[in-house]
């Protein structure tokens, strides 16, 4: 981790500065494609009238999940991808506010 941006990265692994696609456009175009498939997956999930149907759809969308999760570790193996180290009082507070909200569910325990 990079202690002096809070940043938690592995060095990136160095790529040609070309016109083409290289290796991380690939894995990033790769990445995007993923997620935007998991998205459709998801709401075909919710859509699904006829059982048979929904098991298709559901493992397709557990096969684009694992890749997706695949891609994501793949780039920040790579370098490409960073993290800002979260400060614990900022995640005290969204856990506040946020379990404030299990009170409205209608299904109490």
């Amino acid at each position: 981790m990079d202690q002096q941006t809070n940043k938690i990265s592995n060095p990136p692994t160095q790529v040609p500065k070309t016109p083409q696609m290289n290796a991380r456009d690939y894995a990033n175009d790769m990445l995007s494609t993923e997620k935007y498939m998991t998205d459709a997956y998801a709401t075909a999930l919710n859509e699904a009238s006829h059982q048979a149907l929904y098991l298709d759809i559901e493992k397709a969308f557990l096969d684009s999940q694992r890749c997706q999760r695949e891609l994501f570790n793949l780039m920040f193996e790579k370098g490409w991808y960073s993290f800002e180290k979260a400060d614990t009082q900022k995640i005290d507070q969204a856990f506040q506010q946020f379990s404030g909200y299990s009170s409205q569910f209608p299904y109490q325990q």
